[in-house]
């Protein structure tokens, strides 16, 4: 789901049969917390996770690692794992962050040779399209991850490794409470055309307003997220 979360060398050294279980159980769990079915602060059952796939519990606290890691959930000594759940202030500070992170990269990207450009647009153009169909067959995990993949192609060709560490550690910390505001078909279709204003302003060089663009994209993604009321009674 997360564009970042390829198998390391650790975990190719590991049997391949236990990677294999672990990962099957991470995309499990996630898949439960991205379609709402693992709502954000609940416990995560270990054994239950365990019985229902059929596994032991060491590919699950496997898993339950490699997603705590990533900032999906988290571990509470003597108390189990939960989902993660972000307070309002929390989330706001972290868009804000993001925001600038994302104007930063937009600038950058915008002036890469024309060549280097043109392979990014094709990118960002198969993954707007992939957002289009997820739309229309209702599909919010691959429309997550396509937007994911959107965002991250154009961090990535910014060219700063730092900040593009700092910027996947917002991003994980958002991971759930995003997932509420790309649920709504209205937020999907205004986050499309967002997209699509930002493929044009790339393509044509403009670094100025390619940054401007990424900006006012955040931002209106919190608007719309705080529009959901999802952060009404968080702290």
């Amino acid at each position: 789901m997360l564009p970042w979360l390829a198998q390391t060398p650790t975990e190719q050294a590991h049997d391949s049969h236990t990677t294999s279980l672990a990962k099957r159980v991470r995309d499990d769990v996630l898949a439960g917390i991205l379609n709402g079915s693992l709502t954000p602060g609940q416990r995560i059952n270990e054994p239950d996770v365990a019985a229902r796939l059929n596994v032991s519990r060491v590919p699950v606290r496997e898993a339950l690692r490699e997603l705590e890691s990533s900032g999906v959930v988290i571990s509470r000594k003597h108390s189990g794992v939960f989902v993660r759940q972000l307070g309002r202030v929390e989330v706001r500070d972290l868009y804000q962050l993001r925001a600038l992170l994302d104007g930063f990269a937009g600038r950058a990207a915008a002036q890469l040779l024309p060549i280097e450009r043109a392979r990014l647009i094709k990118s960002l153009v198969s993954a707007t399209h992939g957002m289009q169909e997820a739309l229309k067959g209702a599909d919010t995990n691959r429309y997550y991850s396509e937007n994911l993949n959107f965002h991250w192609a154009i961090v990535e060709a910014a060219g700063n490794g730092q900040m593009a560490e700092i910027y996947r550690g917002i991003v994980q910390k958002l991971h759930i409470s995003r997932l509420k505001n790309l649920s709504a078909n209205s937020g999907r279709k205004a986050s499309i055309a967002e997209h699509q204003s930002i493929v044009r302003a790339l393509r044509e060089g403009d670094f100025m307003q390619t940054e401007l663009l990424m900006i006012r994209h955040v931002n209106d993604a919190l608007v719309r997220l705080e529009d959901t009321s999802q952060l009404e009674n968080s702290p």
